[in-house]
């Protein structure tokens, strides 16, 4: 499909630049089969049904975000995708300074060598030394901001909690999985009192979620993969959810992505481990999901083209157009819709 299909104007007031306060006020936009309505997050409890299944993505965003010097010239590296103990794959500004085998100094005795630059225009760190990269990070790097948010404010203290899930337990996100900020002990609590349940699974979400779209057709779109787990366990109690009719409601595209790519053809959920570079489009077939909450997304981007394939793409151009005229907050920091097919 042309790329330019999924464009939309968006004004540059409506990108929140801090999540709600508390983060359950947020507002969402309900979008069941064509029809609108306008709620808060706290109305989930009566706009789910008993016996639904939430399946929130537990990874925590690690400080992914450096800044160091490769003799006299800055080098600024974002890290995506883990590839080994000590190895990263990163996108880096400036890059036309940095080789293969030259060394980044970071500060705060942190540094990696570069090497295997692809075509992207990413690199390979290999940090040197023998502590964990973790610790590396927390003495190095910055809470990884959305470009969006990024270019207008410093990422700064209060963004190492609002940048985090209240689920996020496993380290190895470069982005949060923004649409399960929203959720705080209180609704869940509610939630469960409605018989609305909740499982978690794992994908660190990489930073190629931001990358624009520059094909002209999404045939030539490359999806960057990221790596993800669904345990047996949890694959079977969520099949269980839809052999007695409850609904799977993914929080969040990345959740979304993990599922369908877990799912058989006849829509059962597999345990999964590995990468996913799954790439869903208007046309696709859903297998195991019945239901999304989800931020509202860029213009011409892969996850605008998943919520037209989930809805209809009239469907959720109509939907933007309403959040933009009525004042909705976009992107990461920003509101809320549930989308339920009809």
């Amino acid at each position: 499909m042309r790329v330019d299909l999924f464009d939309f104007d968006l004004p540059s007031d409506r990108i929140a630049l801090r999540p709600a306060s508390p983060r359950d006020s947020a507002r969402m936009l309900l979008v069941q089969g064509a029809a609108l309505s306008d709620h808060t997050v706290r109305d989930l409890p009566r706009l789910l049904r008993a016996g639904d299944m939430l399946v929130f993505n537990d990874t925590r965003v690690i400080p992914a975000q450096l800044e160091g010097r490769r003799g006299e010239a800055k080098i600024g590296a974002t890290l995506h995708k883990r590839e080994g103990p000590r190895d990263w794959r990163a996108f880096i500004r400036n890059a036309k300074r940095l080789r293969d085998g030259d060394s980044i100094d970071f500060g705060n005795g942190v540094s990696a060598v570069a090497s295997q630059r692809a075509e992207d225009g990413s690199f390979l760190l290999s940090f040197d030394g023998e502590e964990p990269v973790e610790l590396l990070l927390e003495r190095a790097g910055r809470m990884p901001l959305p470009p969006y948010i990024a270019g207008k404010r410093e990422a700064d203290e209060r963004d190492a909690e609002d940048y985090q899930t209240m689920f996020a337990r496993e380290k190895g996100a470069v982005a949060a999985p923004t649409a399960a900020l929203h959720f705080t002990p209180s609704l869940m609590h509610a939630l469960d009192a409605a018989g609305i349940g909740h499982e978690t699974l794992t994908l660190h979400v990489g930073a190629g979620t931001f990358l624009p779209v520059k094909a002209e057709d999404t045939e030539e779109h490359k999806m960057h993969s990221e790596w993800g787990r669904i345990d047996d366990a949890t694959a079977q109690r969520l099949n269980e959810v839809r052999a007695k009719g409850g609904r799977i409601i993914a929080v969040g595209t990345t959740s979304l992505r993990l599922l369908e790519s877990a799912a058989s053809e006849d829509g059962r959920i597999e345990p999964f481990e590995g990468d996913t570079d799954i790439f869903i489009t208007p046309g696709y077939g859903f297998r195991a999901v019945g239901g999304l909450i989800t931020n509202f997304h860029l213009p011409r981007s892969t996850l605008f083209m998943l919520v037209s394939a989930l809805m209809g793409r009239e469907v959720m151009q109509a939907a933007y157009a309403h959040a933009i005229r009525n004042g909705y907050r976009f992107y990461s920091y920003g509101d809320a819709s549930l989308l339920l097919p009809a």
